[in-house]
């Protein structure tokens, strides 16, 4: 039988010094290593050994007696617990059978342990729970249990208590085994049973205690573990290959994929389906920390490393292929500037292969200057340590800038018209404010007998195969419903590429007449602190121009939440804990994008030039007397030839919607 377990943790609460401890009681280590060492296991970069933080996912396996006769393999990761680096464990998460999250029982429940709970919740991984560093002063078991229960769940259950009390705590999460506990035939199988049920659904947390580092309670932990967790990738040996990946990495210049095989079996030089086509893979390998070891195959509920693929974190391989969206998104940049020799083309290079690693860089190149998204401070400092340790890369990083997205606020229709010699291909869209979130969405609305079906589709896959830059700062188009109302093909010089510069010209030729609208970032905060410290907390967030719900008072706690933009959020958490001494509690989360407060100084700062923008033009290339020439963005329509047709699916447009007005109207009434 095997096991994904995953160790989540706020930072600091002594996570990788239990997958030490855990890996030694295995028999995997001699003895354990320690992070403010400088020597663990799981912790092999410099990087991580320098700064004492676990910065990448990394992972190692070991057997565990299950107690029904056979063994539990049992895939450990060890997830970094630094905010900054939440990307790399909530890629993690979709690959996880089980969860094992750790609370300092000195600090409790912090900040960011509620927020690992929730993504847990909302994936619904079983999750066992650890607290840890029982043995220092200040450690109370029973406070930071009445914690859990208040802030994570009340399913949280200890499970050294008595033997009689924790019976009835099963047997109240159970209705198969209520009724036999009540008469007195249930027996510990039973109980047993009803405990593994109730973990598989997430009625019970069961919740261990001691200290990985003096080695207590972490043997009952691997016990707990053992006891209580099961999988069924038994009977998913023989279904259709399908897997999840999780990380990319290289090792020796070798590009390492890393997958979980969710069902079947994946064989060395097997063709694999991908969302990019197919691929072979070339060699496969059981991973134990930094250590690589060849094998002929993977099979249902394995973990390993795949040569020769060029698939990417989150997407899924093999039977359902595609590709999941990442819950945690940046709403920062920065700017990364070459130190001579180094030039940008070079850099360009490197950041694609780190964002290769950590898709959530989102590397962009705009007007010259490369720009990365960022987490937090943390990660900036890392990511020039990163070009500099592997590719021996001098940058300079500017200080972070918001990642705005752009809009429109009222419809707008462009042409994009591309018609150098033998060449030949025009486009007319339409483009239409979309909800909040709805990102871009495209339809045809043009007489099938105008434009043959293979070209509507493929206008439509140039839509949506990328990002369009905005006309104000060049931030990525969102919310925009863009539809196909004309288009004309050649039946002889038409190429496939030649829509593709007419599609991108004509969403370019609707922004450079838009009324575009500029959206920012906004994150949705959670606060929690001694009452004494609302009022100064509370100045400072209405300073910052947050919007705050009542706070709510219990006890001697005040629990505060609202909202407040990403750009006057960051570096708040580092005041907040200076404000309240380290006695504060703060969870935050990317929240939506809404439009700019003030925009109009924002685009002033940004500077962009959209007629600058070399790589999207918004004008359209024509053809006379064999040679092709440039026709300027607000000249387009005089030259174009879809114009009726194009005038006819507007007005079909405006009929359809009158339509369905006058019908929502009539069903209101």
């Amino acid at each position: 039988m095997k096991l994904t377990l995953g160790v989540a943790a706020h930072v600091d609460a002594g996570k990788t010094t239990l997958c030490e401890q855990m890996l030694r009681h295995a028999g995997v280590l001699r003895r354990c290593g320690r992070v403010d060492h400088g020597d663990a296991f799981m912790d092999d970069s410099p990087l991580e050994r320098a700064r004492g933080i676990t910065i990448f996912c990394e992972q190692a396996s070991f057997d565990l007696d299950s107690g029904d006769g056979e063994a539990l393999c049992v895939m450990l990761m060890d997830t970094p617990g630094h905010v900054d680096f939440a990307g790399e464990m909530e890629r993690a998460l979709c690959v996880l059978d089980a969860a094992l999250l750790v609370v300092s029982c000195t600090e409790g429940v912090q900040s960011h342990t509620v927020t690992l709970f929730r993504m847990l919740e909302r994936r619904g991984i079983p999750t066992l729970i650890f607290l840890n560093k029982t043995d220092r002063e200040g450690a109370g078991i029973s406070r930071v249990m009445e914690q859990m229960k208040r802030l994570l769940s009340d399913d949280c259950v200890l499970m050294t208590q008595q033997g009689e009390e924790l019976r009835e705590e099963l047997a109240a999460r159970d209705e198969a085994l209520m009724d036999r506990h009540f008469d007195g035939t249930a027996q510990r199988e039973d109980y047993l049973s009803a405990a593994r049920r109730c973990v598989a659904g997430r009625t019970l947390f069961p919740v261990f205690a001691g200290s990985a580092l003096c080695d207590t309670g972490v043997g009952a932990l691997m016990q707990g573990i053992a006891a209580l967790c099961r999988t069924g990738y038994e009977e998913k040996k023989n279904m259709p290959f399908c897997a999840r990946v999780y990380r990319v990495r290289r090792a020796s210049g070798t590009r390492l994929t890393y997958v979980k095989v969710m069902q079947g079996r994946l064989l060395a030089r097997e063709m694999i389906q991908t969302p990019e086509g197919p691929c072979k893979a070339d060699a496969l390998y059981a991973v134990q920390g930094t250590k690589l070891s060849v094998v002929p195959s993977l099979e249902a509920g394995e973990t390993g490393a795949v040569a020769g693929l060029t698939a990417r974190p989150g997407e899924i391989l093999g039977a359902g292929m595609g590709q999941t969206a990442p819950e945690l998104v940046p709403v920062m940049s920065v700017e990364v500037k070459p130190q001579p020799p180094l030039t940008k083309q070079t850099l360009l290079e490197h950041l694609r292969e780190l964002e290769e690693e950590d898709p959530l860089l989102q590397v962009r190149a705009q007007e010259g200057a490369l720009h990365v998204g960022v987490m937090g401070e943390v990660q900036i400092e890392v990511i020039a340590s990163l070009l500099k340790a592997r590719f021996g890369d001098e940058v300079r990083l500017l200080p972070p800038r918001v990642l705005y997205k752009e809009t429109i606020a009222a419809p707008v229709v462009g042409i994009g018209h591309y018609e150098p010699l033998r060449h030949y291909a025009e486009v007319w869209l339409r483009l239409t404010p979309g909800r909040s979130g709805s990102g871009v969405v495209f339809e045809a609305a043009c007489p099938p007998n105008t434009l043959d079906l293979n070209w509507r589709r493929l206008i439509g896959t140039h839509v949506l195969e990328r990002e369009h830059p905005g006309a104000l700062t060049g931030s990525p188009l969102t919310d925009v419903r863009v539809t196909l109302i004309a288009g004309r093909a050649h039946l002889k010089h038409t190429e496939g590429g030649d829509f593709r510069e007419a599609t991108y010209r004509a969403i370019r030729n609707a922004l450079m007449q838009a009324q575009s609208v500029l959206l920012e970032p906004t994150v949705r905060f959670e606060l929690a602190m001694p009452q004494e410290m609302l009022a100064r907390v509370t100045g400072e967030l209405l300073r910052m121009g947050a919007q705050m719900d009542a706070p709510v008072c219990e006890g001697n706690e005040a629990a505060l939440t609202g909202e407040c933009t990403a750009a006057a959020f960051w570096g708040f958490p580092t005041r907040f804990a200076a404000m309240t001494r380290g006695y504060g509690r703060l969870s935050s989360r990317f929240a939506r994008y809404a439009p700019c407060r003030d925009q109009a100084a924002a685009v002033a700062q940004c500077g962009y030039q959209p007629l600058s923008d070399e790589a999207n033009p918004p004008g359209s290339i024509f053809c006379s007397h064999g040679a092709g020439f440039y026709v300027a963005w607000d000249h387009v329509r005089e030259w174009a030839h879809c114009a009726q047709e194009a005038e006819s699916a507007l007005a079909a447009l405006e009929e359809s919607g009158i339509r369905r007005e006058a019908s929502a109207n009539l069903q209101q009434i």
